[in-house]
């Protein structure tokens, strides 16, 4: 019964992702199309995460309050619908605002979509935010491909089937939220031992160790969206690959982080959230340094596998352990959790891009490894708050 509506809380993370996901692989085209510069795509990374970043913690905070599971459903019309819109736009400002709104209708969706899967989880909350995490790194893995396939065959209009998608699955996120809710709270009825007995830190808010936990989650938003953002440009001109190869490094690491989300989160119930969330960053500044030193493309295309499951392995790990680190707030944490996981990093894109314009694309790359090594060693501080986190 929890699996039924945890897959299909992962569907519906999918659909909405799947957005968010296609954005990074529609960058080189809006630059082939449209001949904007590294800073103007950069821009338009910034349009996805500015006011997400400031509406998803707004709207956990509100979930926490009252309940509105309709958030969910509307969260995936607006991402689908605003992606979808851009491309039939060829003014720069006008798909900046569209983008703006895709940006926003994920805010909208991800931290009562996290309260449900934390209420139906029960004390697996790790393989169950694993699960739930599934749906989205899907849809970041088959959003490039999708992207890149659509605009092959039918130009930027056929950015319009990301509209179609979010229509089928917002429809039946309001057909199906009664049950959904009926459910939620009935498994959080018969869980409720586990917060007797400590397993959340008995209810109570630790925000000396949600601080620390933010600081490691910005580092590790920037390396993603940076990574998002110019691995692809990378490819495509210091590795001389063409615009398919060069998007497909990112259907690559989100196909390859839908397995390793769920065995980070077996990972994390069993040896814990910080562990892995340590060991993972660790293994991200490795890997980067890899790439880089290499100039063959099938050498990155092979170290993109240990690259991606240190990316995504410890996904599950910062929205539970910051919901335990905020245990009254479970709304707010993982609004959060999960707007700072991609937002904060797309608001400081733009002065990667400004950054890669005068000085390369291998010196942004170069930066990106050092923010990463800040995050590793940022992971030494977050404190315990009970056994096994």
């Amino acid at each position: 019964m929890r699996n039924k509506y945890l897959y299909f809380l992962a569907g519906s993370h999918l659909c909405c992702d799947i957005n968010s996901g296609a954005l990074p692989a529609l960058l080189p085209f809006f630059v082939s199309y449209y001949g904007m510069d590294y800073k103007a795509v950069a821009g338009l990374m910034f349009a996805a995460s500015f006011l997400s970043s400031i509406v998803q913690p707004a709207f956990g905070y509100l979930a926490d309050r009252v309940s509105r599971p309709w958030f969910m459903a509307f969260g995936v019309l607006l991402s689908g619908i605003s992606l979808g819109m851009t491309g039939f736009m060829s003014n720069y400002w006008s798909i900046f605002a569209a983008v703006t709104c895709m940006g926003i209708g994920s805010a909208i969706f991800h931290p009562e979509a996290a309260r449900f899967v934390n209420k139906v989880s029960g004390d697996k909350k790790g393989l169950g935010m694993s699960i739930f995490s599934v749906g989205g790194n899907g849809g970041f893995g088959i959003g490039p491909l999708m992207a890149v396939a659509l605009v092959s065959f039918w130009g930027m209009q056929g950015t319009a089937v990301f509209t179609i998608i979010s229509l089928f699955m917002g429809t039946a996120l309001f057909f199906f939220m009664p049950k959904l809710k009926q459910a939620a709270e009935t498994f959080f009825v018969q869980d409720k031992f586990c917060i007797e007995e400590g397993n959340t830190t008995s209810g109570k808010n630790d925000w000396h160790a949600f601080s620390r936990l933010t600081i490691v989650i910005v580092c590790r938003s920037i390396v993603f969206c940076a990574i998002q953002s110019f691995l692809p440009l990378y490819c495509i001109h210091i590795l001389l690959q063409s615009n398919a190869v060069g998007s497909s490094t990112l259907t690559i690491l989100a196909l390859i982080g839908v397995a390793t989300t769920l065995i980070g989160g077996v990972l994390a119930d069993r040896f814990g959230y910080i562990r892995v969330i340590k060991y993972c960053m660790i293994a991200l500044v490795f890997f980067l340094c890899a790439v880089l030193m290499s100039k063959n493309i099938i050498i990155v295309y092979l170290l993109l596998i240990p690259m991606g499951f240190a990316m995504y392995a410890s996904y599950s790990s910062y929205v539970v352990l910051g919901q335990t680190y905020l245990a009254k707030n479970i709304g707010f944490a993982s609004g959060v959790t999960l707007g700072l996981s991609f937002s904060v990093g797309g608001v400081v894109v733009p002065s990667l891009g400004w950054f890669a314009d005068n000085y390369g694309l291998t010196a942004v790359m170069q930066l990106i490894v050092i923010i990463a090594i800040l995050g590793a060693m940022a992971t030494f501080f977050l404190p315990k708050v009970n056994k096994g986190v």
